[in-house]
């Protein structure tokens, strides 16, 4: 059933978010702290940044964080990680599945190594975390956000398989919220320019990307931790959707 409104916003539920540490996963986990939420904050390998981000957290409300660290290549970590959350507070009211794994990998060179990578973490993962959640988001009519990409629809030629498992978590989530109805919704967000990649990207290939979005200007990650929020807290009757947070870039084609 669809939770009643939140009143109390030091209790707004407790939320596991993956790949929480860094750029959007921060920033979806200051967002919901700020809005009372109780956070699980998962990292893989930046524990100096997940340990700063949980001690300013913990400063404005002591109590109200968890820190998990986990490969989510590894098969045993959705249940250890779930496991882990329930034992330290008991319920579970949302799961973000933001944690990504991103590179190239041409046609040319690409490896089976590399697709067993990209699909591990970018949808085994978010089902086998979601199968493990879901007795108890049933119990506390939770819902489930996560996070796909522009690209699994428009893919390009040096990301077929980065391309492939954000198309496979869209079939996820899909196949989710017909299998968690009614009590569960599931729905993701598809972010477009929002941020460059760590390895960079040129200034010209920047200017010629953001020539294709009709607002002009990369969007922010605070652009996809409100679309987040909005899909935990409100959009009730709203689930199996995939919302664009891309700038009207999908809308170009």
């Amino acid at each position: 059933m669809q939770r009643s409104p939140k009143t109390d916003r030091q209790d707004a539920g407790v939320v596991l978010i993956t790949g929480s540490a860094r750029r959007i996963g921060a920033a979806i986990a200051h967002r919901l702290h700020a809005a009372g939420y109780t956070l699980a904050l998962h990292y893989r390998h930046s524990a100096d940044t997940m340990q700063a981000l949980v001690d300013e957290l913990e400063a404005a409300r002591t109590g109200s964080t968890l820190m998990l660290q986990a490969d989510l290549e590894d098969e045993s970590a959705p249940k250890a990680l779930i496991e882990a959350v329930l034992a330290r507070f008991g319920r579970l009211d949302g799961l973000i599945n933001n944690a990504s794994a991103f590179f190239d990998t041409p046609l040319s060179s690409a490896t089976v190594a590399q697709w067993h990578t990209l699909l591990a973490t970018n949808a085994q993962a978010p089902f086998f975390l979601a199968q493990q959640a879901a007795p108890a988001l049933r119990d506390s009519g939770g819902a489930i956000v996560n996070l796909a990409d522009y690209y699994a629809e428009h893919p390009q030629p040096d990301g077929i398989i980065h391309a492939a498992s954000k198309a496979a978590l869209i079939a996820v989530t899909r196949g989710l919220a017909t299998a968690l109805a009614p009590d569960v919704r599931v729905n993701a967000i598809a972010p477009g320019a929002i941020c460059w990649p760590e390895e960079g990207k040129s200034q010209t290939a920047q200017q010629a990307l953001l020539a294709r979005v009709p607002m002009g200007r990369t969007g922010t990650p605070d652009d996809i931790a409100e679309t987040v929020q909005f899909l935990l807290e409100g959009a009730g009757y709203m689930t199996g959707q995939v919302l664009y947070v891309d700038g009207g870039r999908s809308a170009t084609g």
